[in-house]
């Protein structure tokens, strides 16, 4: 039996547990729709290709399984290009399927042709062209896996027209049932956990004094959320995760000791530290890219990673583990209970007091009450709404900022930030992806009024395709955490090009078919969020605030 292109890519999709696909129509995309919807794969279609890219991105992250983005050729290209550069920033799976005309790579002037695998490579961990539908089956295989494996991250596939189109026969593909998520594939692909090792490091971790445990998001991805707390408690060691990176602490919990990298700051932890233990994390300016003055010289330099290329990736560290962070952080935990459980507990007790004392300006100390609010308030309000059924989302600068501070017991994976590339905008259609991800969760969307700009008319399509979340949008009506910076920096007479005007946001969801709703105290904004949870259509909540950041607290 004879089949097209579209069906294959389509029936691959399918077998990876694909079930929606982010897109925006364009060139060389019929025959995908229709395969997609003869497989009973929903196309959920946006007015922007960024932001399709950004649902696809953000549901790799939530998920750990693939996201999966179409668009047609030429600048749509482009512009899904800024989704799939989040996704190589941080890690995530996810799929950029690219339509082009037929005769693509011929160099011969066809429609919107360029070299769109060219344009995508720096930021995919794989990134091709079919010419020949005999390959397709193979190459979004190998795409996928690519994907998913080792760490994580974006592929892409220019599919041109005429492969779309073409028939081939024969049966269809026997492949087994692929692992659906990147913990599912890394435990298929383990190569279990070298003991000697392990007895090696709990040696180094005994003898040391003052360790620290970096979690990074390959802990959230390999699905190691227990044996973080288990492996912490086991040797008393204090945790703490790189801002915008994968949370992996489940609950509150006294070991978690809040995010570094924040333009806020955080306690001398990692300076006075004299063993480092990077797991899935990776070597950056959020860790002072463990150099003097941030880190010690002499401090002991441990990396845990699935990844062999990832152990090497920003320094050489003093011993290295090539496994799951999972399986890894298992075996540390049972062999440090095994010798007599915890050693450090007075450094534990020193960290807290250290995290406390910090964070004490912002939870301890509130701005002056009134009109308009600030970004602390609109966070307390919400804190207690945060229940382990709400998928939360946070994008922008200032009031992102807040949610850390004050939000610092802990760091969920049912918590979302913009990742490592610290893009705002991506928000609005994140929401979107997390509805489809989680149908039945509420969604709670935290966001700066400049962030949510960015893809206002997303709006729309959340109301068309039956996605209600909740969206608090903090309108300054500035880029704040600009505004802080250039104020403390030059002064108020030199804030520039970092202001804008008034936007009603409530008024323009009214105008898209959403429900639009503005409140000026928390109280207001607490019953707003708890009725627009049962909402069948968004609800975006506008709360106008003052310019503050936690910088701007002193």
């Amino acid at each position: 039996m004879a089949s097209t292109g579209a069906e294959i890519l389509v029936s691959v999709l399918k077998d990876y547990g694909v079930t929606f696909v982010s897109t925006l129509c364009g060139n060389g995309l019929n025959r995908f729709y229709m395969a997609c919807r003869d497989a009973g794969i929903r196309l959920v279609d946006t007015h922007n290709e960024q932001a399709a890219a950004y649902m696809a991105d953000t549901y790799g992250r939530l998920t750990g399984k693939i996201g999966v983005c179409a668009v047609s050729s030429g600048v749509a290209h482009s512009n899904a290009l800024t989704g799939v550069a989040n996704a190589y920033f941080d890690g995530s799976p996810m799929l950029l399927i690219t339509g082009a005309s037929a005769g693509y790579g011929a160099n011969r002037g066809v429609f919107q042709e360029y070299d769109q695998v060219a344009l995508a490579a720096p930021i995919c961990k794989f990134s091709r062209c079919v010419y020949r539908v005999e390959d397709l089956d193979f190459m979004v295989e190998e795409a996928l896996r690519t994907a998913m494996s080792g760490r994580p991250g974006p592929v892409h596939l220019t599919v041109p027209l005429d492969v779309m189109e073409a028939e081939v026969d024969g049966a269809a593909s026997k492949r087994a049932r692929p692992p659906s998520t990147v913990a599912d594939l890394q435990g298929s692909q383990s190569r279990g956990v070298d003991l000697k090792l392990v007895e090696e490091a709990v040696k180094v971790i005994r003898g040391s004094e003052r360790p620290i445990l970096v979690a990074g998001s390959g802990v959230f991805y390999s699905g190691g959320q227990e044996a973080l707390i288990r492996f912490s408690e086991a040797g008393a060691i204090p945790i703490v995760i790189p801002i915008w990176d994968r949370g992996s602490v489940e609950r509150p919990h006294q070991n978690f000791v809040g995010v570094v990298g924040a333009a806020s700051g955080e306690p001398r932890l990692l300076e006075d530290s004299d063993l480092i233990i990077m797991v899935g994390a990776r070597v950056d300016y959020r860790v002072g890219f463990l150099e003097p003055p941030k880190v010690s010289p002499e401090a002991f330099i441990l990396r845990i990673d699935v990844d062999a290329a990832e152990l090497m990736q920003g320094t050489v560290p003093d011993m290295a583990v090539l496994a799951s962070p999972a399986s890894a952080l298992n075996a540390l935990a049972e062999a440090l209970t095994r010798l007599g459980g915890p050693t450090h507990k007075e450094w534990m007790r020193e960290a807290r007091e250290r995290w406390r004392r910090f964070r004490a300006r912002w939870v301890e100390k509130s701005p002056p009450a009134g009109k308009p609010m600030t970004g602390w308030h609109i966070v307390n309000a919400l804190q207690p709404l945060l229940g382990e059924d709400v998928v939360f989302l946070i994008d922008g600068g200032n009031i992102g900022q807040w949610a850390h501070m004050v939000l610092a017991d802990h760091y969920p994976g049912r918590w979302l930030t913009c990742g490592a590339s610290a893009v705002v905008g991506w928000g609005l259609p994140g929401a979107m992806a997390a509805k489809l991800a989680y149908p039945e969760r509420p969604v709670l969307l935290l966001s700066g009024d400049g962030a949510f700009s960015f893809t206002l008319a997303e709006i729309e399509a959340a109301v068309r395709h039956g996605l209600p979340f909740v969206a608090v949008v903090s309108n300054d009506s500035a880029w704040g955490l600009v505004v802080s910076t250039q104020k403390s920096r030059y002064g108020e007479e030199r804030v520039i090009a970092s202001r804008f005007g008034g936007v009603r946001f409530d008024l323009v969801a009214e105008a898209m078919g959403a429900r639009g709703v503005r409140v000026e105290n928390p109280r207001e904004l607490r019953r707003a969020v708890e009725e627009g949870f049962s909402s069948k259509v968004p609800t975006i909540i506008d709360v106008p605030v003052s310019v503050l950041g936690p910088p701007d607290v002193v």
